[in-house]
């Protein structure tokens, strides 16, 4: 690969709000029988009010890391679930633990058999390291970030809608990059105007991507929104709509961005094998879906698996 490693991290600091944290052992047929781990995801608020509330999934944490040296991260989220580091929800904001985690933007995928056997994708913080800490960042805004290499194909604007209460917006469609160098579909928002122009200026394209740096907050809240009603007879009444709002919000851009199909960056050829990498797996999501459900005496109907791509194209559409 040309580029050594493609940015991909978030930085996520708070309260720990709730989890949903649980202790397992892996079985025999796995690669390490009889190991244990700990699965699941832990809620932060970010803010002193508690109304930004981001998750931390974690997939497969054990007590040694593969260096055979004990496990900081096992040891706190272990230390979490006994209730020796407390939670806001069980135990109120002032007992509340106060923790750092630097983690990365990964992939939630499955197949919607409701829907036609449709891919959905959900961005989520996947693994990384925790520290209990003592102090919380003083600025809020810097306490759930983002930061990441991205391939923009898109870049959409929408006007502002009055009626749900939603800003003009700009939505980027395009890929980052796991450690693994994996290709993550995803969208990021941006919300001010400057740089909206900005990326509209660049003209950005499936056959003319955009290949830069990003940097952006985190925003996971529910909105209410108060609207007054004036009755037949003059009384008022307050109507009350919640919305929530999960987003990662661009609010910096890399001053000159990459050069995109460059041996010192990222080929047109290497995004292809990634590409292929990535029909491989989401056919092997799809046949492992299947093989569960039938075992379930409920196989999905219809929907065959993606077949790999081949060929090279100058044109993405992530």
């Amino acid at each position: 690969m040309s580029k050594k490693n493609f940015i991909n991290a978030t930085h996520i600091e708070g309260y720990i709000y709730e989890h949903k944290l649980e202790e397992k052992v892996t079985g025999e047929t796995s690669k390490n029988p009889g190991t244990p781990f700990i699965s699941g995801t832990l809620s932060i608020a970010t803010d002193d009010d508690l109304l930004n509330v981001v998750q931390v999934h974690f997939t497969y944490v054990t007590a040694v890391t593969a260096k055979g040296k004990p496990n900081n991260t096992y040891n706190t989220l272990k230390a979490i679930i006994d209730g020796k580091i407390q939670n806001v929800m069980e135990h109120g904001q002032e007992n509340a633990g106060m923790v750092r985690i630097d983690s990365a933007i990964g992939l939630n995928e499955w197949y919607d058999t409701r829907n036609n056997n449709e891919l959905v994708s959900v961005r989520r913080n996947e693994g990384g390291f925790i520290h209990q800490v003592n102090e919380l960042n003083e600025n809020p805004d810097q306490r759930a970030t983002f930061d990441v290499d991205i391939l923009i194909t898109k870049a959409t604007r929408f006007e502002p809608d009055d009626e749900k209460g939603t800003p003009e917006r700009m939505v980027l469609r395009g890929a980052i990059f796991d450690f693994r160098k994996s290709l993550l579909p995803v969208e990021l928002t941006v919300k001010h105007p400057g740089a909206m122009n900005y990326f509209e200026s660049m003209e950005v394209s499936p056959s003319h991507p955009l290949f830069t740096e990003l940097k952006g907050v985190q925003v996971s809240r529910t909105i209410i929104n108060r609207k007054e009603e004036v009755g037949a007879w003059g009384e008022a009444s307050v109507v009350e709509t919640r919305s929530s709002e999960r987003d990662f919000i661009v609010n910096w851009a890399k001053p000159a961005p990459y050069e995109w199909d460059d041996e010192s960056t990222l080929t047109a050829n290497e995004l292809q094998e990634m590409l292929s990498t990535r029909e491989l797996y989401l056919a092997d999501i799809k046949k492992r879906q299947d093989e569960y459900y039938a075992t379930k005496g409920n196989a999905l109907a219809g929907g065959a698996a993606p077949v790999p791509a081949s060929g090279s194209s100058k044109t993405y559409d992530f």
